[in-house]
């Protein structure tokens, strides 16, 4: 069992913000009620940080939020956050205690097709795309700039191999809905030397942060529950 973190790093997905990924569902008030303080942070041009609408200026993301995070600790990041986390972990394994990764799996090895979410997101019209759809409405309900995250979408972000991941040594949870767009985390799992994967009946992508079987799963993790 691990020992109960005094803080812990939680970094939200595309399009969402800090507020909205862990205020509005609750984990900032679990974690107090179990004496874990959070820092607030939003990633780059989400939220409350800087929203510039020049894809330049995120060519960086992973070491600008590297620079904000504590030395070691434990951290959990939802979709593209938990894509931000687990790159920052093979550029610097030391950098965390415990890793969570919410709604990501095999995903990570891929190359993303984001085009009809930046076309949607710049031009402001309905997409037909489903996907693309769900992530404009996200942005306008979390009053985001849509030019901001169409710029952070058309950043170029390093890709990962499953022998990148070796270098991962901490303990790592995987959480992913079963009704996720992302259809398995197989490949990630048994890349990573320390990783256990939970899957959770009835959950998509969007809802896991709000789900409390996630919450539950990562409050174990930690030694929380």
């Amino acid at each position: 069992m691990p020992h109960s973190p005094g803080s812990l790093v939680l970094l939200h997905g595309f399009a969402s913000s800090f507020e909205h990924n862990w205020v509005q569902t609750g984990w900032v008030d679990i974690l107090a009620d179990a004496g874990v303080t959070v820092p607030v942070l939003d990633l780059p041009g989400h939220g409350g940080s800087d929203r510039s609408t020049d894809p330049a200026d995120y060519g960086s993301v992973e070491e600008d939020v590297a620079a904000l995070l504590p030395e070691r600790t434990p951290a959990a990041g939802f979709s593209a956050g938990a894509q931000i986390l687990l790159r920052i972990a093979v550029a610097d394994p030391r950098r965390f205690e415990r890793l969570v990764l919410l709604g990501v799996g095999d995903n990570v090895f891929e190359e993303p097709d984001n085009s009809a979410v930046v076309e949607a997101l710049e031009n402001g019209a309905d997409p037909e795309n489903v996907r693309a759809g769900v992530f404009t409405r996200l942005a306008a309900s979390t009053g985001n700039d849509p030019m901001a995250l169409a710029a952070f979408l058309r950043r170029t972000a390093p890709r990962l191999t499953p022998q990148d991941l070796a270098a991962v040594t901490c303990p790592v949870l995987v959480v992913l809905g079963e009704d996720d767009f992302v259809p398995s985390a197989g490949r990630l799992v048994g890349a990573l030397p320390s990783a256990t994967l939970v899957s959770v009946p009835g959950v998509d992508h969007f809802a896991t942060v709000s789900d409390f079987g996630v919450i539950d799963a990562t409050m174990r993790f930690l030694g929380l529950g």
